[in-house]
């Protein structure tokens, strides 16, 4: 791998200033001052930043801006998976924090952390997600209100928990939810009498999308990231 995504990954330096630290002479690699962030890094180099010897992290955290046409799922027949986008020494060892529908774009979140995982997705633990979507047709201010009060989804005993929902525009809004039934979003739209055309989840809890991140990138997430959850 690159020495910047090394330096990115096992450190609090975005990628930006890890490329500045190497230029700067401030990284060595098995004794060695190497000072271009493309140099690439070995399996068993001794990487050190100003002299402290670096690790990989026991537990890893990631980020991941998701494209549509990757699937939530380790291994598929037909589609690509969104651990496809990683590392293949990451991708081995990440679990996906809940799912997106294959067409579904925005912020997944993959670990090697099963506790951590169970806090984000525990029904329990009320984590917030909020999610973007674009619409058929417009979309009344009763039914944002509807969404807000509860839905009665097809073959479930329950109306869903109380919601957030935002206007946009006339057929654009952001949807706010505690749970994670299967295709929920789409299927409470339905349930309200209009559908889903386009849908991107862009916050997690505290934890937001970034904005530069592009479509298919990911970053390791920080200490303080971590510990929202």
């Amino acid at each position: 791998m690159r020495l910047d995504f090394y330096l990115s990954h096992v450190t609090e330096l975005a990628r930006k200033a890890a490329k500045i630290a190497a230029s700067k002479g401030r990284v060595t690699v098995n004794g060695e001052v190497v000072k271009k962030a493309n140099y690439t890094v070995q399996d068993g180099d001794k990487i050190c930043l100003d002299d402290t010897l670096l690790a990989w992290p026991s537990e890893g955290y990631y980020l991941l801006h998701k494209p549509a046409g990757y699937v939530c799922a380790n291994q598929d027949p037909e589609h690509p998976t969104v651990l496809d986008l990683l590392p293949s020494h990451l991708g081995q060892a990440l679990n996906i924090v809940g799912r997106l529908d294959k067409d579904t774009t925005g912020l997944l979140l993959l670990t090697t952390d099963g506790q951590w995982l169970h806090r984000i997705t525990s029904p329990r633990n009320a984590c917030n997600k909020r999610y973007r979507m674009m619409l058929a047709e417009r979309i009344s201010d009763e039914d944002l209100k509807q969404l807000e009060t509860g839905v009665m989804l097809n073959g479930e005993p329950q109306p869903t928990l109380p919601a957030v929902a935002e206007r946009i525009s006339d057929c654009d809004i952001y949807l706010t939810i505690q749970e994670g039934k299967y295709h929920q979003v789409k299927r409470m739209l339905a349930a309200v009498g209009n559908k889903v055309e386009e849908l991107h989840r862009d916050q997690i809890g505290s934890l937001s999308l970034d904005v530069d991140l592009q479509a298919g990138e990911f970053r390791a997430l920080t200490t303080e990231e971590v510990a929202y959850f």
